[in-house]
């Protein structure tokens, strides 16, 4: 089977190909176009991953700023949890710093915690900027007032 029609029928057969001719030194059957698109997708998740955990967390400190009287253990696991999480991708991963410097990146992360913290609360009063700023975010022990 060419090894195109392999990545298409079945990627993980594709991959173990892939990898067993790396390690046989032959770089000359190698898929190269596919390789390089698996590669970058391995970047593209760590930040979907990163992303989907900041704005979990945001929209957690925005449920917990606006809804006082609804704060509970739930919520303060959840915001630890993403945290760690994040510190843990970040020591790991420390290009994904960058991300947090895009200015444009957060403004989409900062939109999808204030439509998941309207469609789990029904309130529609959030900021259209975040007001925190992303030290205080991450850090451990801070929550909104």
């Amino acid at each position: 089977m060419p090894k195109t029609d392999l990545y298409d029928a079945d990627i993980v057969a594709w991959a173990e190909q892939q990898a067993h001719w790396l390690r046989a030194g032959a770089l000359d059957r190698l898929d190269l176009e596919h390789l390089a698109e698996e590669i970058e997708d391995v970047g593209k998740s760590e930040q979907r991953e990163l992303a989907s955990r900041l704005s979990l967390l945001l929209a957690h400190l925005l449920k917990w700023q606006f809804q006082p009287k609804r704060r509970g253990n739930s919520w303060q696991r959840t915001i630890r949890e993403q945290r760690r999480s994040i510190k843990a991708r970040l020591d790991r991963t420390p290009s994904l710093m960058a991300m947090l410097r895009d200015a444009t990146w957060l403004d989409e992360i900062w939109a999808d915690a204030v439509a998941d913290a309207v469609g789990e609360t029904g309130l529609s009063a959030f900021p259209d900027d975040c007001p925190w700023r992303l030290t205080d975010v991450l850090e451990v022990d801070w929550l909104p007032e």
